[in-house]
């Protein structure tokens, strides 16, 4: 399982984590999305191996910017994945 930690610039509400998470959701098949405002990231944990041109061009439309990109093994927890 892959974890992608993407740093979103332009963030600003509740909602805006939202709109992320549900464009993310559209084009990517993943276990958790979850977006924070406060830290300016998107954890997208999925199958799929990806990579930043990917996101680019799911996000790109949106308006938000990808400041960083950044790839680890996700691993699984209790009660949920991390």
């Amino acid at each position: 399982m892959n974890k992608y930690i993407i740093g979103i610039d332009g963030m600003k509400c509740g909602m805006c984590e939202v709109h992320v998470e549900e464009t993310i959701a559209k084009g990517v098949k993943a276990k958790k999305i979850k977006a924070n405002r406060h830290k300016k990231e998107v954890v997208v944990i999925t199958d799929l191996e990806l990579n930043d041109f990917y996101f680019h061009k799911i996000l790109d439309p949106t308006g938000y910017r990808i400041t960083s990109f950044k790839k680890e093994e996700a691993t699984k927890k209790l009660f949920g994945w991390k």
